[in-house]
């Protein structure tokens, strides 16, 4: 879970727009902070695979996010991709 003031710097990092909190590069710069997260979780806490599927789950969420951004708007798929250091 995202700490209040993280989650509105990374809104305020990717939004498109004054008003923007929810296009899909707001949504993957959060699902990228939450990713991180619940990793350095896991490499403390091997044994936990509840919280292994819920990173599995944002994983696929993201990508798809991904892919809607390529199908839909290339530059704006390269600049988050570099912005969040992603290998795509």
């Amino acid at each position: 879970m995202l700490k209040k003031t993280k989650k509105t710097q990374v809104i305020d990092d990717f939004r498109v727009h004054a008003s923007d909190t929810g296009s899909a590069a707001v949504q993957v710069a959060l699902l990228t902070e939450q990713i991180k997260q619940l990793t350095k979780h896991l490499k403390k806490h091997v044994k936990d695979n509840h919280s292994r599927y819920g990173l599995l789950k944002m994983v696929a969420k993201r990508k798809k996010f991904l892919d809607y951004l390529k199908r839909t708007d290339e530059p704006a798929h390269k600049n988050i991709l570099k912005k969040l250091e992603l290998k795509k």
